[in-house]
């Protein structure tokens, strides 16, 4: 798709051709609440009113942080900094919470944004946040009062390809949130090669919950549809974590063809879903269910395909993707309609970065494929020393490409270090993703993060699986979050600390202490379960089957 030289130019080119259209509907709250339309038309004339708002408060070329709850307030925001040629800055509301306002607070002090915008629902308490911040002197513009301005009145901003479209936050330290400089260049790059790996055409409507200030929701369900010239369907997060039929009935309500989110949102609909509620559902429309943000597992897209299958979801649907914000987003995606790869290895083997084929009678690991690479130079590299690992080993996942960002805001070491990696064969301008991984033929498997591998024992823990099993062996844990960590006493040892769920927790049994485990060196023990010991870990532990306890 050429023809555009800035994502502004894609929305008033939209505008133009299809002014009355659906740009986007949202699903309000309340059970029963009607749906907010918003044309491509009434996106034009709202963003270029909000552009001359902020061309008069002097926001070329800078930040603008964006306050908004769901619904299409925020997409108008967003599409009036575009039109101002300000540097959009997507956030939560700051709200009441500890994490979230500290979070917030530390994008405002990162961007040191003079201009807020959001809603007249919510510009007191956020003014208020805003003085009590020590940020008093930042103007807060409510968008949704247009004080009689003229949208006619709106000119042109003089940007280009390379100025920045906005920064995305990541979902790091919230004390010290990195900014992501996305450009113009590297957004449309990006929209090309989501539509290559969605075959994505005008013809689908996109479906989320996903927050509009994360990248998966903003880049992919918000902006993407808009690239194309069709419509997306959203609802909150908070809607969807209520009832997460709600969203699953509007992708057959609406004829969402593409929609997903992060693993964890099938295994919601897996344990919330009744069977009265599956019953209403159509789910046949559905082309592609991205699974994408954060470890993707076997289990939980087995699960929901044969749960959905009653609703006409297919298989071949289930679309596991790998994208991060400092690559603007997608990086690879399967074959539409072919269903995800995986790969079975031996356990032990990937603990010492080593493709292995599995073993009789020893522990596995089924990893899901992410997908063929599409438009980016991928390397597989030695985190340490920078050298390209052999083909069936795992290393770091480097990429080089147009989608890739400008850098971190105001942070040039980390950008010199994150974005202008060399390979030690000199090659270099690659981004180190931090993210562990294997190329098997043209399928990439991301094994990890890098900063969250456990070292213990001279073997490689990859904490999401020790979370797995640990939720594996008992109803009480399965929907909680935990935490696995070393600590040091006498010796390097693993701990866990999980949530447990009142609602499904037998506090009769969890009250008996269970016996102790020997010394995880002398397997074999009527404590000990052998390959699926917890405590002695799956390559170490080989108790022979008399011996082990059937007890969790």
């Amino acid at each position: 798709m050429t023809g555009f030289a800035t994502f502004t130019d894609v929305l008033r080119g939209r505008a133009a051709e299809l002014g009355g259209r659906d740009a986007h509907v949202f699903l309000g709250d309340a059970p029963g609440a009607a749906a907010e339309h918003l044309t491509y038309g009434e996106l034009d004339r709202a963003a270029r009113a909000i552009a001359v708002r902020l061309r008069e408060h002097g926001a070329l070329r800078q930040p603008v942080l964006l306050l908004y709850p769901p619904g299409p307030g925020f997409l108008k925001a967003f599409a009036g900094c575009l039109y101002a040629g300000a540097v959009a800055v997507p956030a939560p509301l700051p709200g009441d919470r500890g994490e979230r306002l500290q979070r917030v607070s530390g994008i405002i002090r990162d961007t040191g944004a003079q201009l807020v915008l959001t809603d007249s629902a919510n510009a007191p308490d956020v003014s208020l946040w805003l003085a009590m911040a020590g940020r008093g002197e930042t103007v807060c513009l409510a968008t949704d009062v247009e004080e009689g301005l003229d949208a006619d009145a709106w000119q042109p901003p003089r940007t280009g390809p390379e100025d920045l479209a906005f920064l995305q936050y990541t979902s790091g330290s919230t004390s010290r949130p990195r900014g992501v400089m996305v450009s113009h260049r590297n957004l449309l790059a990006n929209m090309e090669a989501m539509r290559e790996v969605l075959g994505s055409t005008d013809r689908d409507v996109f479906g989320s919950w996903l927050p509009h200030y994360h990248d998966m929701g903003l880049i992919c369900h918000l902006l993407h549809p808009l690239w194309l010239g069709t419509s997306s369907v959203q609802m909150s997060p908070t809607a969807f974590v209520k009832r997460p039929v709600r969203w699953l009935r509007s992708i057959g309500e609406y004829g969402v063809t593409i929609g997903g989110g992060p693993n964890f949102c099938y295994d919601l609909c897996l344990r919330r879903i009744t069977d009265e509620q599956l019953a209403g559902l159509d789910l046949s429309g559905w082309r592609l269910a991205i699974n994408g943000a954060e470890p993707v597992r076997h289990q939980t897209l087995e699960a929901f395909a044969e749960r959905f299958a009653a609703a006409g979801f297919r298989r071949g649907s289930l679309f596991p993707a790998y994208g991060l914000a400092e690559a603007t987003l997608v990086v690879s995606g399967g074959t539409p309609g072919r269903g995800p790869r995986t790969l079975t290895v031996d356990a032990a083997g990937l603990e010492y970065d080593e493709l292995r084929p599995p073993r009789p009678g020893r522990p596995v690991r089924t990893l899901v494929g992410s997908g063929t690479v599409r438009g980016f130079d991928v390397r597989i590299v030695e985190p340490v020393v920078g050298g390209e690992v052999p083909a069936g080993r795992v290393g770091e996942i480097w990429v080089r490409g147009e989608s890739v960002a400008q850098g971190y805001w105001r942070r040039p070491t980390d950008t010199a270090r994150t974005f202008q990696a060399m390979v030690d064969d000199g090659d270099s301008g690659f981004l180190r993703t931090g993210d562990l991984g294997v190329v098997d033929g043209d399928e990439l498997y991301v094994t990890g993060r890098l900063k969250e591998m456990i070292i213990l024992n001279g073997r490689n823990i990859y904490p999401q699986d020790v979370e797995w099993a640990v939720r594996e062996t008992e109803p009480s844990l399965g929907a909680g979050q935990g935490a696995v960590f070393t600590v040091d006493a006498d010796r390097e040892q693993l701990v866990v600390v999980h949530e447990v769920r009142p609602e499904n927790a037998d506090w009769g049994d969890a009250a008996r202490p269970g016996p102790a485990h020997p010394d995880p060196h002398r397997p074999g023990t009527s404590t000990c379960r052998g390959p699926t010991c917890s405590w002695c870990g799956p390559a170490r532990c080989a108790a022979p089957p008399a011996a082990r306890s059937s007890g969790r």
